[in-house]
């Protein structure tokens, strides 16, 4: 999945529904006549008669427990299925797209599964799966799910059907946090710290596991309510699937780090009787992840390159572009290494996949999605296509398009073509008119007054709405609400529009988005209390050297401007020196080194500087209890304490920001 900064904010985010809104509820409306039509044409156009994936979801299961409720820390459960039991009808809503009616099926299934001897899955109790081999001694359990109340409620489950051993490894695949976030539900810190449990990770996981959104963590974890749709409630007007599974748990996230680490392509190893090859693939759907096949069980395990979807090239929610060519790079050497010697294939999300044949054909599939998808937009870019142009054009080929495995109910065939032209090209589609327009206030306040005021453009947008017409009543809307956002028309209409496109959404991640868009046009942004991705067990995995860099990001230019400083620090824990330097509005650092002549040197063990992050005591407590200490001007620390920048966690989105955070005014027409 991805990354870090869905993984506490989201989940913090999810329980604090109920939040009094800055307008009056406004509830989601019937769908209109054009998207009756567009569903219904979906209908007809895709083979919904092949229940295979049905048959695959349910062969081997065990056993549940009902609606797979897990009791959360409060009065709200962690995880439970009871909100979706509307997906029992055998016939889609006429408020969601019928081929993501049947994804969402599917990925309601829930339980404990055998997937052969001495392999078992738990789905359905979280958005990820949890893998558990057993081993001749002990459990082998890859990805423990988000969070600890869920992964612990996947592993009782597993011991009501099976022999109660004990957890003696833990595997991840990859660095989003639902395929770590649970691990203090299955194991205990000190029982890996006493070498009773050994932690398994691709190399490189403890940089990118929690470097890869830290940076601009605050603006991926507001987007991110948009692509999970966490602020909706669950239903056939509100939120369904997210494509990839059902939802985001509630509850701890937590992280152990790894105790080895898989650092050669491939690597064979025999963890209590069972022999796993790990195969690395970095950079494909997570800077670090892995896959692994069991020779001895004849399974593949894909982790998350290959499941029942379209996967993300480029995630809504933001972060960087993934390889096309590479991933599929990777899944041929899997197939060929791999393929002719596997029975199943299974993944860290979705259902497994039998029979040699079957196995192979998935394979072929999904690695020629992702090649198609990349080499075809870079085609159409080199005709000059921009990627609006290519996203309208591109089209996938009738031999996959019937393909349940390769419909974007996840990532989809726009925004991931998009993808392509923004790592190779960039932003810039070479039209000098866009090289420096409008920012976008001034930019709908002209828009608006070229088509003849407010009245007039919502006037022609009420017809254009009644013609089906939503993607452009969703853009001239925005313009009005952008150039007026008290505007109840237009921010109403415009609401109306999202929420008929919602409706009609093969992905989960876009119906979500429009529909969140369209309850904050209606309702306002929530006003709920922020959360944030730090706790104790996240913060540890932060390196001083991030810690620094984040620092960077945090220091408000203006309030620095004219001011010079250098300030040594070194973690008596891990003997770190560092020299942290603000000049010409910059915050930098260098390892290794003391300055001599520094404005202050702080001494310090970075548990301390961990519970003053969490503001569990500060730096003037810290001081006066011994724990800090400060030589030289202690008045620096504090100056550059007070430039630091805080986040609004819930920053508007589908409206302007009251202020513009500019650094330093410009000329218009610079």
């Amino acid at each position: 999945m991805h990354a870090f900064s869905f993984s506490a904010v989201l989940a913090a985010l999810a329980c604090a529904l109920g939040g009094a809104p800055s307008f009056a509820q406004i509830a989601p409306k019937a769908p209109e006549s054009a998207t009756l039509k567009a569903n219904a044409a979906m209908a007809r156009a895709l083979p919904f008669a092949n229940r295979q994936d049905f048959e695959d979801a349910m062969r081997g299961f065990i056993g549940t427990v009902p609606d797979a409720a897990v009791p959360g820390a409060g009065p709200r459960p962690a995880w439970s299925m009871k909100p979706y039991d509307f997906l029992k009808a055998n016939e889609a809503a006429d408020t969601v797209n019928p081929s993501l009616w049947r994804q969402a099926q599917l990925n309601a299934i829930h339980g404990l599964f055998k997937v052969t001897d001495r392999v078992y899955q738990v789905r359905g109790f979280d958005i990820a799966n949890m893998t558990i081999v057993e081993g001749d001694n002990s459990l082998i359990v890859i990805d423990p799910l988000l969070t600890a109340e869920t992964a612990r409620a996947a592993l009782a489950l597993y011991r009501q059907h099976r022999p109660k051993k004990p957890v003696g490894t833990v595997i991840y695949t990859h660095g989003h946090a639902d395929h770590f976030g649970g691990v203090k539900g299955v194991v205990s810190e000190d029982d890996v710290a006493a070498g009773k449990v050994q932690v398994i990770a691709p190399s490189g996981f403890m940089e990118t596991a929690v470097a890869e959104n830290i940076l601009a963590g605050n603006a991926m974890s507001r987007r991110s309510q948009y692509q999970f749709g966490t602020l909706l409630p669950p239903g056939v007007r509100g939120q369904v699937d997210t494509g990839l599974g059902k939802a985001l748990a509630r509850g701890t996230i937590t992280l152990i780090a790894p105790t080895s680490t898989i650092e050669k392509a491939t690597e064979q190893r025999t963890i209590d009787g069972v022999e796993i090859v790990f195969q690395l693939v970095p950079g494909s759907e997570a800077p670090s992840e892995m896959l692994m096949y069991l020779p001895q069980f004849r399974v593949l395990n894909m982790a998350e390159d290959v499941t029942h979807n379209m996967h993300n090239l480029y995630t809504i929610r933001g972060a960087e572009v993934r390889d096309g060519n590479l991933w599929a790079r990777y899944i041929d050497q899997a197939r060929v290494a791999f393929g002719e010697k596997t029975d199943v294939l299974i993944a860290q999300h979705h259902w497994p996949t039998t029979g040699r044949d079957r196995i192979v054909d998935l394979l072929k599939k999904q690695r020629d999605m992702y090649k198609f998808i990349n080499d075809q937009s870079l085609r159409l870019l080199n005709h000059g296509y921009t990627a609006a142009d290519i996203a309208e054009t591109l089209r996938m080929p009738a031999s996959l398009e019937q393909e349940w495995s390769a419909r974007g109910y996840y990532g989809t065939l726009r925004h991931n073509a998009k993808a392509v032209y923004q790592k190779y090209l960039g932003w810039y589609d070479a039209n000098p008119a866009n090289l420096n327009p409008l920012p976008p206030v001034d930019h709908a306040k002209k828009t608006v007054e070229y088509m003849g005021g407010a009245d007039a453009v919502i006037a022609r947008a009420r017809e254009d709405f009644r013609q089906g017409e939503f993607r452009w009543v969703a853009s001239a809307m925005s313009q009005v609400v952008y150039a007026d956002p008290a505007n109840r028309a237009a921010r109403e209409l415009g609401a109306d529009a999202l929420e008929q496109l919602g409706y009609q959404s093969e992905a989960g991640t876009w119906r979500s988005a429009y529909l969140v868009g369209a309850m904050e046009l209606r309702n306002g942004v929530p006003k709920i209390p922020g959360a944030s991705s730090s706790n104790a067990d996240t913060l540890k995995a932060v390196s001083n050297d991030l810690f620094f860099d984040f620092l960077g990001v945090r220091l408000d230019a203006a309030k620095a401007e004219g001011k010079a400083m250098v300030i040594n620090w070194h973690f008596t824990d891990s003997n770190q020196k560092f020299v942290l330097t603000l000049e010409n509005s910059a915050l930098t650092h260098v390892a290794g080194l003391q300055a001599s002549g520094a404005d202050a040197t702080v001494t310090l063990g970075r548990a301390t500087l961990d519970a003053i992050t969490l503001k569990q005591t500060t730096f003037p407590e810290a001081v006066q209890s011994g724990l800090v200490k400060i030589e030289g001007n202690r008045a620096k620390l504090g100056e550059l304490l007070s430039m630091l920048d805080t986040f609004e966690p819930m920053f508007p989105v589908v409206e302007p920001r009251k202020q513009a955070a500019r650094s330093q005014d410009q000329p218009k027409n610079q």
